[in-house]
């Protein structure tokens, strides 16, 4: 549990780091926070523009589904997608962007990655009440079964500070990494259920979606904000402890390359 122990013992210095990630950058904008609910609203007008009323979509199996609704489906992809992303292509440079704080004996370097995924979960918050709002505008409801969406994301999170560990440490020593966690974050989407349910993919390439690790969160955040399902608890509980087993090994991992990182820096 040294993985959550460390967030434990540095509890203030972890939130105070998220809050300086979150305020910095919306620093100097004339709607400062506001922002945080601007931008993923005008993100979702442009998809359901470009999805919706420009290539006609709908999403399979699903008949009878209006516009509106189809671009809220892909929204929930890309808000699931965007926590994920937003920190594996952080990652690789999180270490070296904060130099100063490798050089401090004492400074616990594991916060920060637990306070860029706070940031980004944050994030994913904001994104959700907007979705939330223009569900009850569009549909008059918002599903009861959406106060499950936490648990949901839970394990993607812990997933997601695991990942953290492993490519921040090993971004300090393998500078070109930068340059292609942008390319697997782009590929995790398309190889995704974010834009295509896996039923309408061929046989042949539906491995490769079903083993992405967002696909099962996806799915599962859909049918809790938007289908009125209940989640799958016994699929969730497998994919936790993957998730746990995945951030033990990278905070083993971190804290063993940790020693090397002023000698690189």
């Amino acid at each position: 549990m040294s993985m959550f122990a460390v967030l434990g013992r540095h509890r203030a210095l972890t939130l105070e780091l998220t809050r300086r990630e979150i305020l910095g950058r919306y620093r100097g904008a004339s709607f400062g926070m506001l922002w945080s609910l601007f931008s993923p609203f005008l993100m979702l007008m442009v998809y359901t523009l470009a999805f919706g009323f420009v290539m006609k979509g709908r999403w399979p199996g699903r008949a009878g589904e209006s516009t509106y609704g189809f671009a809220l489906i892909v929204f929930v992809g890309l808000i699931v997608h965007g926590l994920f992303a937003e920190c594996l292509t952080r990652s690789p440079t999180l270490i070296i962007g904060n130099t100063n704080l490798v050089k401090r004996v004492v400074f616990p370097l594991d916060v920060l990655v637990w306070s860029m995924a706070l940031a980004a979960l944050f994030h994913l918050g904001m994104n959700t009440l907007v979705l939330l709002g223009l569900r009850l505008l569009v549909d008059g409801a918002i599903s009861p079964t959406a106060v499950f969406f936490p648990l949901v994301v839970f394990p993607l999170l812990v997933l997601t500070v695991g990942v953290g560990w492993i490519v921040s440490a090993l971004g300090v020593f393998f500078r070109d990494l930068g340059q292609v966690v942008g390319v697997i974050a782009t590929a995790m989407l398309f190889l995704s259920s974010a834009i295509v349910p896996t039923e309408s993919v061929p046989d042949k390439y539906r491995l490769a979606f079903e083993l992405n690790p967002l696909t099962f969160i996806i799915d599962q955040a859909r049918a809790v904000l938007l289908w009125d399902r209940m989640p799958d608890w016994q699929g969730l509980a497998i994919y936790t402890l993957a998730a746990f087993a995945v951030a033990w090994c990278g905070h083993a991992l971190f804290a063993k390359m940790q020693r090397g990182f002023a000698d690189v820096l």
